[in-house]
């Protein structure tokens, strides 16, 4: 059987990604926060710990990084979960995302939680967190008597229901 296919007109949209610099002092034993793959939106951040450190069950940690940034003013860093330490372990991060401020320059720290019923040992160099770059937009607070009525109004936290 023959199957004649009608040429497609093939549209190819090129994305440019702007590279933002970000000053970084580097005070652990890892590398350089780095892109997984070529398309990954996170930069993955490691613990710099000495030893094991555990968390139990439900239990929080404060995990240093030994990273200190300089981030641009109109820019933020944003502190995510690692997707595989989430699912496999139950280890995840508090206050996500995390926000880096342009003004801070303290040391990146890591909030993780235990969210699983068994203890996990984070070991010197793991990854814990991963780091993205946003563009910040800032907003002018304009006071009102009232807001414009839409189909939804106040409706939340489940008024569409399940399905």
């Amino acid at each position: 059987m023959s199957t004649n296919l009608a040429p497609c007109a093939v549209s190819l949209i090129f994305v440019r990604m702007s590279l933002v610099h970000i000053k970084i002092i580097n005070r652990s034993n890892n590398a350089l926060p780095e892109y997984a793959t070529a398309d990954s939106s996170g930069m993955d951040i490691r613990a710099a710990i000495n030893e094991p450190l555990t968390i139990k069950p439900l239990e929080r940690a404060l995990v240093p990084t030994g990273l200190f940034i300089e981030i641009p003013n109109g820019y933020e860093a944003q502190i995510r979960p690692r997707s595989g330490l989430a699912i496999k372990n139950g280890i995840t991060c508090l206050n996500t995302p995390g926000t880096i401020d342009a003004d801070y320059r303290g040391e990146i720290k890591i909030i993780l939680i235990n969210l699983s019923n068994e203890q996990h040992a984070i070991q010197p160099g793991d990854r814990i967190a991963q780091m993205i770059i946003q563009k910040v937009e800032k907003a002018f607070l304009v006071p009102v008597i009232e807001l414009n009525e839409t189909e939804r109004n106040a409706g939340g936290f489940g008024h569409t229901g399940k399905q």
